[in-house]
């Protein structure tokens, strides 16, 4: 409160008591229709002291009552001729200040927005930004202020029209485009909006959505469909951690003079890096492709088909980068890609989501398999726990894991694994 205040004004609208009833006033000018005056209306659950107050400006009765018409063009001539103030809400603004107008303050932040919008050229993000979704997570990522949003626009923009890129990192896409190596890690605001972006992209390619089986767990929602930063990013070409958790594989035929990926008969390593940076001309057209979920079984077929193996991939649990973009690189090439895995709830989500998101079909790991290898199954069997998991390749298997209650090893099932692998396939 200013010292400069008149002081009877002080003693009409002033002081701690009156508090609560100049709030309430100035909540009549803040809420206001836009380009509407304040003219009256009644206010109500008065304390006596906020009655005199009032009425003593309206030229009303100080008999007490609970509510009171305000005549707030009356107010205004009374402090006129007082030479106290200009009006009732220049009085309220003295004692506590400048009243906003909300209607105005609206107003300005939707035109603020739009203009953010409007400078955006890249259809993606203008895409993005014209849903309400999209928007607020700009307002989030920008704290609310549109000029810093309209800087994460400009970088997001400048970003996009690089990607996709041919196995760049993300530190030097960065620091290239932006100038600073550490501008699109995670949770920055431009590498959040361009994996959003991004995500979008992927999901309309592959006629997908972002809706998850409601039988499926958290696990494959951040796993699976909705991928991980890393595998979007490594989607648009761009490397982040690329030589971690590297796909392995044998047998992989490629066209050329050389007639499998180094060497045939042998498991074989490569790295996101090596798969984005250096990819292969795959010979898989209409061949298939057989991938399994554990180290060990690629293993098991090397030591004994070793080069007559049929081609196969290992996804090491659920898919990561590496194993993602083999498995794409694969699916583009017209692999028909057949998959196979643990009889355990992990493994139905592993197999929801290669099948899902690669095409693949079943290899033995359907219901009759479960019933054979259950029937099959030691004493000693290891009992299946966990939250169940519809198979979207096969609506029985679920209910026939949870009748027998086993879960069933890979690695167990290798021999009648093994006869598909063979050179007569």
């Amino acid at each position: 409160m200013s010292s400069a205040i008149d002081p009877r004004l002080q003693r009409l609208l002033g002081g701690d008591h009156l508090a609560s009833l100049r709030k309430r006033l100035r909540l009549r000018f803040e809420r206001a229709p836009l380009d509407a005056a304040v003219e009256g209306f009644r206010i109500g659950q008065l304390t006596v002291d906020e009655h005199a107050a009032l009425a003593s400006l309206l030229g009303r009765s100080p008999r007490y009552a609970s509510s009171l018409q305000v005549d707030v063009g009356r107010i205004d001539i009374a402090f006129r001729n007082a030479g106290i103030a200009v009006s009732l809400r220049d009085a309220l603004e003295q004692l506590d200040g400048p009243i906003s107008h909300l209607a105005t303050v609206r107003l300005a932040a939707q035109t603020m927005w739009s203009d953010v919008l409007d400078k955006c050229t890249h259809d993606s993000l203008v895409e993005l930004l014209r849903t309400a979704a999209g928007m607020g997570l700009l307002k989030r990522l920008a704290r609310q202020n549109a000029t810093v949003a309209l800087q994460v626009c400009r970088h997001v923009e400048a970003i996009l029209e690089r990607l996709p890129a041919s196995g760049m990192t993300r530190s030097q896409l960065a620091a290239e485009v932006l100038g600073d190596a550490h501008a699109l890690d995670g949770g920055q605001p431009a590498a959040t909006m361009v994996l959003t972006i991004w995500r979008q992209s992927i999901a309309r390619v592959g006629g997908k959505d972002d809706v998850v089986d409601p039988t499926e767990d958290k696990e494959l929602e951040l796993a699976g469909r909705v991928e991980r930063d890393r595998d979007v990013w490594a989607r648009a070409g761009v490397l982040v951690n690329e030589l971690a958790r590297p796909v392995l594989f044998l047998n992989l035929p490629i066209r050329g003079t050389v007639a499998y990926y180094r060497p045939p008969g042998e498991p074989t390593y490569a790295s996101l890096r090596s798969l984005l940076r250096s990819p292969q001309p795959w010979d898989v057209a209409d061949r298939k492709v057989y991938v399994c979920e554990n180290p060990n079984l690629v293993a098991i077929a090397a030591d004994y088909w070793g080069a007559d193996c049929a081609p196969l991939v290992c996804t090491d649990g659920m898919p990561a980068a590496a194993q993602r973009c083999l498995l794409s690189q694969l699916t583009k090439a017209r692999a028909q890609l057949c998959y196979h895995g643990d009889f355990d709830w992990p493994g139905v989500r592993i197999g929801n989501h290669v099948m899902r998101e690669h095409g693949a079909q079943s290899w033995r790991f359907d219901t009759g398999d479960y019933e054979a290898a259950a029937a099959g199954a030691p004493d000693m069997g290891r009992t299946l726990t966990g939250k169940a998991v519809r198979a979207i390749w096969d609506d029985g298997l679920m209910a026939a894991m949870q009748r027998h209650r086993l879960s069933i090893a890979e690695e167990a099932l290798a021999t009648s694994l093994l006869k598909d692998l063979g050179p007569a396939q």
